[in-house]
């Protein structure tokens, strides 16, 4: 099954670091950031895994739960987090899922279908398209699919900087125009009329064109 943006998220259970979990259950009225890795004890994923645990204090400012999956089993996940503690100086503190079934690699179209087998025998290179990042909603539809090669580290201040787009959005009705950073001027979406504009932003806004109006960021 493919899956595109505005989708909703497929449900599963699995197990995980921290216990069992029913996904949509699991994530609830919350934002969340699902992560995959290919295999446990690679050097790239150790340093993304490590690096959003010092980065969880702020998906928690923003209502938003992160969870990860590795194909290879939880207790596997256990012994590498150990690893990621010492070199990256953050324990995971976060679920991660166990994934030795492949079902939920499936489930979001990370490997094909009909891919047989268990990730036993399996390596990271057999593994290599495991490698995504999907935002999710509270309603559970998938906001963001952003897809990594595995030799090369994900910039996760970047899903932090999508994931305050996307609230700003849902919240204010603007989008965020090319490299934005929060606390920048935002635009104002088209299916906004001006006359509803002038209820939502009376500071007023710039506008550049009919479908481009600039507005201070709405706090």
């Amino acid at each position: 099954m493919s899956l595109r943006i505005n989708d909703i998220a497929p449900d599963f259970t699995a197990e995980t670091t921290k216990g069992p979990i029913s996904f949509h259950q699991w994530i609830g009225d919350s934002y969340a950031i699902l992560f995959s890795h290919p295999k446990d004890f690679t050097p790239v994923c150790t340093t993304e895994l490590g690096y959003m645990a010092g980065l969880k204090p702020e998906f928690d400012k923003r209502n938003c739960k992160i969870i990860g999956l590795s194909v290879d089993p939880v207790s596997a996940h256990k012994d590498w987090s150990a690893d990621i503690q010492e070199t990256q100086g953050h324990a995971v503190n976060y679920p991660m899922i166990g994934d030795t079934d492949l079902a939920v690699s499936k489930l979001y179209n990370m490997l094909p279908a009909e891919e047989p087998g268990t990730s036993e025998g399996r390596t990271a290179a057999t593994n290599a398209t495991v490698r995504t990042v999907f935002i999710i909603g509270p309603d559970k539809r998938i906001k963001l699919m952003l897809t990594y090669p595995m030799s090369t580290g994900r910039n996760f201040d970047e899903v932090l900087r999508v994931l305050d787009s996307i609230q700003l959005t849902a919240k204010h009705q603007v989008a965020t125009p090319v490299n934005w950073k929060s606390g920048e001027d935002c635009i104002i979406v088209p299916a906004v009329s001006d006359a509803e504009a002038a209820g939502k932003f009376p500071g007023g806004w710039k506008t550049i064109k009919p479908y481009l109006r600039v507005v201070p960021q709405p706090r």
